[in-house]
């Protein structure tokens, strides 16, 4: 292992945003408010169980209120909207997230798009992204959120660096690699058609890895300093960066898990603090 390598806690970076909003959440407590995050999983899925419970854990450390909606795989897309127009109609409820994925029938994209944009506090309808690329954003995707976060708690500059994001989809890829591009990085986005992606990823000074294949980025294509930054969670804990193999020629580098995971929760805790000032215009 490099002594050189700068290790990007990802548990540090969300304590101190945890910490920024005690008092926050203190002062909204003064004005009769608690800060309240609806979650909504549809399904059984075990792993998306597993994301809503910690969702809702990180909320009562806080002292935040979390809401919990639990649906059978049998819920229609119909159904589905109705529960989401009922808590866009609470004023109780500052934000909303719909756990992805659900399942294959519901259009997930009506789904998302139901959201309040004033409670999508997790970035994930259609106004939401075009804010985002536009650069004003209230509440921008958690993980590009986070992964843009850490970068900024480290120090690490992203004006007039080379950065190549690997993944493409709608709450991941293309938002990281618009809140980068308006960082003043130059963003090359690559996705399971490029060609000589490896050549590619050899010449980026930030390596996002958002494909959600385990151990994908092998340690032969980061070039010596580069910044590697892994947003992939797959089965057994692996991300999506061979972490031992990039390590060396890493100049920073984030460890799955303990990396971005943490940070995007605090995120969204953020997100939804932030939506409950909004409210009262504090």
């Amino acid at each position: 292992m490099s002594t050189e390598t700068l290790i990007l806690d990802g548990n540090t970076v969300a304590g101190a945003i945890k910490q920024s909003l005690e008092t926050r959440i203190a002062r909204l407590a003064e004005h009769g408010i608690t800060p309240c995050l609806a979650t909504i999983l549809v399904g059984d899925d075990p792993s998306s169980a597993t994301y809503v419970r910690m969702k809702g854990n990180a909320c009562k450390r806080l002292g935040m209120q979390s809401v919990r909606i639990e649906l059978p795989a049998s819920t229609t897309t119909d159904q589905l909207l109705e529960e989401i127009h009922k808590l866009n109609a609470d004023p109780l409820v500052h934000g909303i997230l719909l756990q992805h994925p659900v399942p294959h029938h519901i259009d997930e994209r009506a789904a998302f798009d139901a959201i309040a944009i004033e409670k999508d506090v997790d970035g994930v309808t259609t106004l939401g992204f075009a804010q985002n690329a536009f650069g004003f954003a209230n509440y921008p995707s958690c993980t590009p959120a986070a992964i843009l976060a850490i970068l900024q708690h480290y120090n690490l500059p992203m004006e007039g660096k080379h950065a190549v994001v690997i993944g493409r989809s709608p709450i991941l890829g293309k938002p990281v690699s618009l809140m980068l591009l308006n960082a003043n990085a130059t963003v090359t986005t690559c996705h399971s058609k490029t060609a000589n992606l490896e050549e590619i990823v050899r010449q980026a000074d930030i390596v996002v890895a958002a494909v959600g294949k385990p151990k994908f980025v092998q340690g032969s294509w980061i070039k010596a300093g580069a910044v590697v930054i892994d947003a992939g969670y797959n089965k057994g804990n692996i991300g999506d960066v061979d972490y031992e193999a990039c390590l060396p020629n890493a100049s920073a580098i984030t460890p799955v898990p303990a990396g971005v995971g943490p940070v995007t929760i605090a995120t969204l805790l953020k997100h939804t603090v932030d939506a409950a000032e909004r409210q009262i215009n504090l």
